[in-house]
């Protein structure tokens, strides 16, 4: 079933070939990091990391506009203690016009997957074996940028491993919320018995998508709040409390999790990138080109960012302000498991804020490489290449044209020098 799903969107597209990244316009200079103060504004979309790990993620809601909802909340509060939320999803129901947009996207979560898993036989991926950049090419490159144990020794010099498909996207893992209204906090103590899944998944079941491994209640009316606290009306029949055993046996084992990264077992079917493929895959995969197989899987990486960030509008997702953690639901969990800056002070708890679309999909930025046989990429050099999602880096190196909205980033206008000619330059 899967792969006809597959196969079916992929004949869709396919008559729109070339122009079919096109088709998508969004503004994705919203999706990159700004570069520090006196930098180029051409180029200013190169993302750059975090100059400390200590410092607090920036917020992407003003604190004086977090203030202020604040405010106006608790005088609504005040004015009437006992209310029916109506506004869904703070109601407990869901949003219709989301629920479709949970499913491609889901959907395109699964064929970036599929593609991923194709590509990376034939276009390898590199990964620094200290820290976490990786390369897309069969050699990896020369600039020095390793920041992990002892790079001082090592001249920040990377020293690269064969990666493979789950290198290419961070997906983070969350706890899945049975009811995100009703119990919308996970305990310290339950952190073994609610099982996790890829927050992108949790999203979108939370919109409306349905899976059998993962359970969720769907409520026909809106709940009240009373001073605050939820308050669910419905029929005795129809209210189900939380089943700890019903995603263990006996309560001592979680389902297994096909998903990149954790519980993550390699069977018969499964390739050693991570992924679990049918074998029904291998039949959709004759007589299709690694170019339409890349532009199948950069159309599903545009429709699954600007789905999810249309999803994102209207349910909230929460991330740790110091570590990338992350939890879909109006509120962060209670698990102390926070190792980063100043966590002693937190008793481990994570500061929890608003997250973005960066911290629900993580893009890997990676170097981008014009000509995968030219020599590799110099560190005199460093300046004028560009970067790019690894997806897109992997895509375009299987043949998918550039996207337009990466083309600064990737700085196609820009000749570097040879080698020879570096100290030439001004």
């Amino acid at each position: 079933m899967a792969c006809r799903s597959i196969l079916s969107g992929f004949l869709r597209f396919n008559s729109l070939n070339g122009r079919i990244i096109d088709s998508v316009r969004l503004d994705f200079r919203t999706l990159t990091i700004g570069t520090g103060e006196g930098e180029d504004a051409l180029y200013a979309d190169v993302p750059k990391p975090r100059r400390s790990k200590s410092e607090r993620k920036p917020y992407p809601t003003p604190m004086k506009v977090l203030i202020r909802k604040a405010k106006e909340e608790r005088a609504t509060r005040k004015a009437q203690p006992c209310r029916m939320l109506e506004e869904p999803p703070d109601n407990g129901l869901l949003v219709p016009e989301l629920v479709g947009v949970a499913h491609r996207v889901y959907q395109a979560w699964e064929t970036v997957r599929f593609g991923i898993s194709k590509l990376v036989n034939v276009i390898p991926v590199q990964r620094c074996r200290y820290c976490f950049e990786i390369h897309v090419g069969h050699v990896g490159h020369e600039i020095r940028t390793c920041t992990g144990p002892k790079s001082g020794v090592r001249s920040a010099t990377h020293e690269w491993r064969r990666g493979g498909g789950k290198d290419v996207i961070y997906v983070p893992h969350c706890f899945h919320l049975y009811d995100r209204v009703g119990k919308p906090r996970v305990g310290h103590d339950e952190r073994q018995s609610v099982p996790q899944l890829p927050a992108l998944v949790e999203l979108c079941i939370q919109a409306g998508l349905d899976l059998k491994k993962y359970p969720t209640k769907r409520r026909v009316k809106p709940v009240y709040c009373i001073e605050g606290r939820i308050v669910d009306f419905e029929l005795g029949a129809e209210k189900e409390e939380i089943d700890r055993n019903l995603y263990s046996e006996e309560g001592k084992s979680l389902p297994e999790i096909s998903y990149w990264g954790k519980n993550e077992r390699t069977t018969s079917n499964a390739n050693t990138d991570g992924f679990v493929i049918s074998n029904d895959h291998s039949v959709c995969e004759e007589g299709k080109s690694l170019r339409d197989l890349s532009i199948m899987t950069l159309y599903s990486w545009f429709e699954m960012i600007s789905g999810a960030m249309k999803i994102m509008e209207k349910y909230s997702v929460q991330t740790c302000g110091y570590c990338p953690e992350v939890q879909v639901g109006p509120k962060g969990h209670k698990v102390r498991m926070c190792k980063a800056s100043k966590h002693q002070s937190r008793n481990g708890l994570h500061a929890w804020q608003e997250a973005t679309i960066h911290d629900l999909v993580g893009p890997n930025y990676v170097w981008h490489v014009r000509d995968p046989d030219a020599p590799v990429l110099d560190n005199g050099l460093k300046r004028y290449y560009g970067k790019a999602p690894a997806v897109v880096e992997l895509c375009v190196q299987a043949g998918a044209p550039i996207p337009n909205e990466y083309r600064s980033m990737m700085r196609l206008d820009v000749v570097p020098p040879g080698r020879d000619e570096v100290d030439l330059v001004a």
